[in-house]
């Protein structure tokens, strides 16, 4: 797919807000380079080998390279550094003003067999060092979305729960629901989600990324979803969109994720086109951005491609990023005055 060059360049330098963004999923090359030399084993610590083994080949990959690197961050040490390097090369190579981290303290945290596994209450003092530092810094204001692994059921919902509502760090501003689809009902998970709105939380749940558009009506009735991971299969059900479209239920796209885990066929097939003609609001994001090869200015320019957009378009979509997050008002005020400026 071909973007032109003057577009490029536009989304190059226009501020940027991301709200589905993972943690782990976010670490490129040269950071895992550093945590492999922290804990020399399976992982390369040479650069090449490591942009090799970055390379995506096919979701089975994928998740062998996000795996590997989740048995790198072992140390509150890990975590600082993870953050505060993923925060550099947002706001440093993307132009983020503004990102919702998804976070899954759950398997940083959890006893492991091996004695892995920290304290929650590291875990927590490590991002938000991270987080207020990474701010002073780089002007990047980081907001944290804690993440049920659903595949790893009940328990790690329960404990994710608990880090939420008793260990609830500063940036905290949402609860999120990932992992794979198949297999795993939402609907399990409605009292943590009630539990967690109770205390203020907002629901960000991954659904309709892999299965049908029931798991998307399951995050909306049942989990009170506010914003929808993914929902590509929401496409094939018009009163699901007609739904979103109502209420102003966010999708939060990730147009190459979809490509790259086969929820989508190609790109030319991505449903965004259907979620904009419906009118539902969509949100361009990265999801695990070097993992699956990508950026969030590639987002953008793949954004541009399908739905025909110019720079105005663009700058519309930024100010959607932003209008949609969880954000204080005056931070939102800020980055859209910004974007404002930028787009003369």
């Amino acid at each position: 797919m071909s973007t032109s060059t003057s577009i490029s360049a536009f989304v190059a330098g226009l501020p940027k807000a991301e709200l589905h963004v993972h943690h782990v999923g976010s670490a490129s090359p040269r950071i895992v380079s550093e945590l492999a030399a922290r804990h020399p084993g399976t992982v390369p610590t040479d650069l090449e080998e490591l942009r090799s083994f970055y390379a995506f080949r096919d979701f089975a990959h994928f998740v062998e390279v996000y795996l590997a690197v989740v048995d790198l961050v072992r140390t509150p040490e890990d975590i600082r550094y993870l953050t505060y390097e993923i925060a550099r090369e947002m706001a440093t190579e993307q132009q983020l003003r503004y990102a919702e981290l998804t976070c899954t303290p759950y398997t940083s945290v959890r006893p492991h067999e091996d004695g892995k596994g920290m304290p929650i209450e590291a875990y927590t003092e490590a991002i938000e060092d991270a987080r207020v530092t990474a701010e002073r810094d780089f002007g990047l204001v980081l907001r944290w979305i804690y993440d049920i692994p659903g595949e790893a059921g009940l328990p790690s919902a329960d404990a994710t729960l608990d880090y939420a509502l008793h260990h609830r760090p500063d940036g905290l501003v949402a609860f999120g629901l990932g992992g794979p689809e198949v297999g795993v009902p939402r609907p399990q998970f409605q009292p943590h989600f009630d539990a967690a709105r109770a205390a203020g939380l907002h629901s960000v749940p991954h659904a309709g990324e892999t299965t049908g558009p029931e798991t998307v009506w399951d995050a909306v009735r049942l989990l009170g979803a506010e914003r929808i991971g993914h929902g590509t299969s929401a496409a094939h059900d018009p009163a699901l969109l007609a739904h979103l479209a109502e209420r102003g239920i966010p999708l939060e796209v990730c147009p190459s994720s979809n490509i790259a885990t086969r929820a989508v066929a190609t790109l030319a097939d991505h449903p965004i086109r259907t979620f904009r003609d419906a009118g539902v609001v969509i949100t361009v994001n990265s999801d695990d951005p070097p993992m699956f090869g990508t950026t969030l200015n590639r987002e953008y320019e793949i954004a541009a491609e399908l739905l025909g957009l110019d720079e105005v378009g663009l700058a519309d979509l930024a100010r959607t990023g932003v209008r949609e997050s969880f954000a204080e008002a005056d931070v939102k005020a800020r980055i859209v005055a910004e974007i404002d400026t930028y787009a003369g």
